[in-house]
């Protein structure tokens, strides 16, 4: 079985005629392979919001479904991690679908068979597993954008590729929305109707899986091509002697990640950046349903148009970090992570009714706090050599999920179940100062160089 998932091996290099126009459609097809593969992860990543308030009415309490909804953070956290370390020593093309389709399959379980939704245990259960496929989704597809892409084009692709979460989780509502109306009642109770927000969204990804694999292909070199640094010539290091050099996990994790005090900095300023983005997201159809008066189709609207908003956000921000701050992804953070800020505050004492400032507030915050998310997987990629670039993302996103999100999911369901939404609303401010801090700490530091002195 992990023969299936080893490295493609190189073969014989093309003619010199054929290079050039082999490289540029290929830089294409891959790149749109790991833009809509990970699109669809997020099709069925966040499913269980959207289902929340019609749980809430079937009995669960915010605190037992925040639980519940803890165990994908907290199972994608630790994958993400695992499965970056093998999947710095894998094949893409098989890594990454094989993920998408085994985490489909567990959203289809969980709208077509009414057990897995019947307790909070079960639900942990199946989340925590679906969770844990997701984990196979991000660390493929840095390794394909750093064996594709050279160290000064990358910032702009991989601004570009982040939008796929944006687009994913946008595409995700109104997916969910329809399916809602099209299996209603499939478990047995009548009008329910969340039945759908698993079923349709699962089958489109399986979809999507297929596409992605046959769009997908692992290094140049395994297609006949030279190294990107050489067909680029743009070489990460003075030697130009070490960019293909493979390394052991135990360099990996101990001589290029763990001891990188900035893989570590950005690490915990994933914490906050993480709980802010789910704290806002993953409670917003509750949140709105209760606090703003807004129904499921209109809580759809504003969930996607959270997620569509990070597109030009997530592409200001990488470009502002290129051109303005010339490389330096520190100072850019900073500025978006205050703008989340102010974002925050006014959706928070916005009074009940005035629903377009509400979407408003939503729209800014989704603008805003992508582009910092999509800075630190950048700078995971940047600081650390290429065959080490998926375990430094990987342990980001540990700190991300396991800190940020499962306090988001489970921390703000306790939090506003024992004493309100205001108290919830204070954690989020908090995390917007601390991880502008933290963003701060960074202020003068470049990737690109951190890797060339390493």
């Amino acid at each position: 079985m992990l023969k299936l998932f080893r490295p493609a091996p190189p073969i014989d290099r093309l003619p010199d005629e054929q290079i050039d126009s082999e490289y540029k459609k290929l830089r294409l097809q891959v790149f749109l392979g790991i833009f809509i593969g990970y699109a669809a992860y997020y099709l069925i990543r966040k499913n269980f919001s959207l289902a929340m308030p019609y749980l809430i009415e079937e009995g669960f309490t915010k605190s037992e479904l925040g639980f519940a909804l803890s165990a994908i953070s907290i199972s994608y956290g630790i994958s993400k991690f695992v499965m970056a370390i093998f999947s710095d020593r894998s094949n893409p093309r098989m890594f990454l679908p094989a993920g998408l389709i085994l985490s489909a399959l567990i959203s289809l379980l969980m709208g077509v068979v009414p057990y897995f939704t019947s307790s909070v245990t079960i639900m942990f259960v199946m989340l925590f597993l679906n969770g844990w496929f997701q984990g196979m989704g991000w660390p493929p597809s840095g390794r394909v954008l750093v064996h594709w892409f050279s160290v000064r084009e990358r910032g702009g692709k991989t601004a570009i590729w982040n939008v796929a979460h944006n687009v994913g989780g946008g595409l995700m509502a109104p997916l969910a929305v329809a399916g809602a109306a099209m299996f209603t009642g499939l478990s047995g109770t009548i009008g329910s109707g969340y039945e759908g927000v698993f079923i349709l969204p699962a089958l489109v990804a399986i979809v999507f899986a297929f596409i992605t694999y046959f769009l997908i292909r692992d290094t140049p070199q395994s297609v006949g091509l030279p190294p990107i640094e050489e067909y680029r010539n743009d070489y990460p290091t003075k030697t130009k002697k070490t960019f293909e050099t493979e390394f052991s996990t135990k360099e990996i994790l101990f001589k290029y990640v763990l001891n990188n005090k900035w893989v570590w900095a950005i690490a915990v300023a994933n914490i906050f950046v993480y709980f802010v983005r789910y704290g806002v997201l993953d409670w917003a159809p509750t949140y709105l349903s209760e606090e703003k008066g807004f129904d499921m189709n209109k809580s759809s609207v504003a969930y996607f148009l959270y997620e569509w908003a990070g597109i030009p956000g997530t592409l200001l921000c990488g470009w502002l970090s290129d051109k303005l701050f010339k490389g330096r992804r520190g100072p850019a953070g900073f500025v978006f992570m205050l703008g989340v800020l102010i974002a925050v505050l006014v959706y928070w004492f916005n009074p009940a009714g005035n629903s377009l400032v509400d979407m408003i507030c939503l729209i800014a915050i989704g603008f805003l706090i992508y582009g910092p998310v999509m800075l630190i997987g950048l700078q995971a990629l940047d600081f650390v050599p290429k065959k080490a670039a998926g375990t430094a993302a990987g342990l980001t996103g540990l700190f991300g999920y396991l800190g940020g999100t499962v306090s988001a999911n489970a921390l703000m369901g306790v939090i506003v179940d024992a004493s309100g939404w205001d108290a919830g609303f204070m954690l989020l401010t908090a995390s917007c100062v601390v991880a502008a801090l933290v963003f701060a700490l960074t202020w003068n530091v470049r990737g690109q160089e951190v890797v060339k002195n390493h």
